[in-house]
């Protein structure tokens, strides 16, 4: 297995518990645990299909912990992520999913609580300082409030999957800063508000993983030059109206697989 690029000392033992499961031959060839928890982004909204049997939740095939899984098939996986859900849905309808046994568990949340599909609705159709004072509302939230809720959950994930090494995985900047988007267009003005906002969540998951620790995977750079609007963009965009704003196929092989790839397991094919 791949070591992670870098590490809090604290995140170190919270996975150094791995070792014991290769104990014994037995132990070795056993499938380990893998559950994944989260949102539309952990599910695969706007990856092009959807397991029918997840039904709202539009959990697909191609989301990033599929995507490892198949590269990595050590790893049993068991994906419990629901578009939709918040910080509150992931504790009360998805933790259930962890045990003692659990050896990996991947997340991404708090989008939802700060309320980002309002926010890119209002930066779509209202102005400029309409635009300006809803992102720098949510970014507060998400700089404050939201790093408490996020490192509570995390507590309540660590205290039900207590060997299980945890990654968090964080939320992108959306927009490119030049081209043109389709169905509506945004000013450069908005996309700097909205891109702001982007980096206040994935500051505010930041620091929740420093407060309660766990494994931050920040996928900015990761995204870096494929905005939405752009000219190699990584998301959908309004001719995707149900997915806006969400990473396309591309987004999820290049972006959020391709850096969970390269932070831990086998890279695969």
């Amino acid at each position: 297995m791949r070591k992670l690029t870098s590490v809090a000392a604290s995140t170190v033992l919270a996975f150094a518990g791995l070792s014991t499961m290769a104990g014994t031959p037995a132990q070795a060839a056993a499938q380990a645990e893998y559950v994944a928890l989260g949102d539309s982004y952990a599910s695969g909204v706007g990856a092009g299909t959807y397991d029918a049997a997840s039904g709202d939740c539009k959990r697909s095939p191609s989301n990033y912990p599929h995507q490892w899984a198949a590269a990595n098939p050590e790893y049993k996986l068991n994906d419990v992520s629901c578009s939709g859900a918040t910080i509150a849905d992931v504790r009360n309808n998805q933790l259930s999913a962890l045990s003692s046994s659990t050896s990996l568990v991947t997340l991404t949340v708090g989008g939802n609580d700060a309320q980002f599909s309002s926010v890119v609705q209002g930066c779509l159709t209202q102005n400029d300082s309409y635009c300006q004072t809803a992102t720098l509302w949510m970014s507060y939230y998400a700089q404050h409030q939201m790093v408490d809720d996020l490192a509570a959950l995390y507590k309540d994930i660590k205290a039900r999957a207590p060997k299980a090494l945890i990654l968090v995985f964080g939320y992108p900047e959306v927009l490119s800063s030049s081209g043109t988007c389709p169905v509506i267009d945004l000013d450069a003005a908005k996309r700097t508000y909205m891109n702001g906002f982007a980096d206040a969540l994935a500051e505010g998951t930041r620091a929740a993983s420093v407060k309660e620790p766990v494994y931050f995977v920040d996928m900015r750079k990761q995204f870096t030059g494929h905005g939405a609007c752009g000219s190699d963009s990584w998301f959908n965009d309004l001719t995707n109206a149900s997915a806006v704003f969400h990473p396309n196929l591309a987004g999820y092989t290049n972006g959020y697989a391709a850096k969970f790839k390269a932070t831990w397991g086998k890279s695969g094919a």
